[in-house]
């Protein structure tokens, strides 16, 4: 079965300041191109051409920009998030699209080259799981979600932002290592449909939004694999203007080769 895509595409991007008045982050541009165009090219590379873009701020950017996807050698369909109250609700827009298809799931602010979605997909077919997850290193656990692993990059939890208290809770009861790494929710993922059962009883967070990793500690907790790929090479978090701009002044090889 092919497997097919969603990309969360939705968000202001506040951080941008600026820079978003007109356009939404994900189709900010580097070396010519919107973000969003080198994720659906590298996409592309995977063979990977059924795509479900979801839409919020400015969504008329994207659609017009990428339109049925035919120029960019895809198919595309839209959904939009009328509400921005987080990430977890939003993939139920594509839940038609999916179907009973296996899917990857990213951020459009995501930029990692073409072999960790092939990574990510042949750890699906060759394992079986019900879902996998990308993770990365050397990133400040503290600002994203820390992602606990057993033996064979099983996910134990994952806990969202931790406090510096929790964090020496987990070094306490053993969980995180001295001197081990500490594994970033990178934000590409593949799911099978079964997500939905769980994002269906989300509730909000303390936040007030609802959260997608709160429906992946769910699915762990209900006894469903949902195993890890750590990421070996880059990966660009397009959170802030310094991120993008240095991204601008020097554009990674694999980015220009797309």
């Amino acid at each position: 079965m092919k497997m097919k895509a969603v990309i969360l595409a939705a968000g202001k991007g506040t951080r941008m300041q600026h820079l978003t008045t007109a356009v939404p982050k994900p189709m900010l541009q580097i070396a010519g191109k919107p973000i969003l165009e080198y994720i659906v090219q590298a996409l592309v590379k995977n063979n990977v051409r059924e795509i479900f873009i979801i839409t919020g701020y400015r969504a008329e950017v994207v659609e017009q920009y990428f339109k049925t996807g035919e120029a960019f050698g895809v198919r595309i369909q839209y959904g939009r998030q009328i509400v921005q109250d987080g990430t977890g609700k939003a993939p139920e827009l594509a839940i038609d699209f999916i179907g009973d298809s296996p899917f990857l799931l990213m951020y459009g602010d995501i930029i990692v080259p073409p072999t960790v979605y092939g990574e990510l997909i042949r750890l699906f077919h060759t394992r079986g799981p019900h879902a996998v997850i990308a993770v990365t290193s050397g990133e400040d656990v503290q600002k994203g979600g820390l992602c606990i692993f057993s033996e064979g990059f099983q996910l134990t939890t994952i806990v969202e932002k931790p406090s510096e208290s929790e964090m020496e809770e987990l070094k306490n009861a053993g969980v995180i290592q001295p001197g081990g790494p500490l594994w970033y929710n990178a934000g590409i993922y593949v799911f099978t449909p079964i997500l939905f059962t769980f994002t269906a009883k989300l509730q909000k967070s303390r936040r007030g939004e609802y959260e997608l990793t709160d429906a992946i500690k769910n699915m762990v907790a209900s006894g469903y694999q949902v195993l890890g790929v750590p990421i070996i090479g880059p990966w660009y978090d397009v959170r802030d203007p310094g991120v993008l701009q240095s991204l601008q002044e020097k554009p990674p090889e694999f980015m220009l080769s797309l």
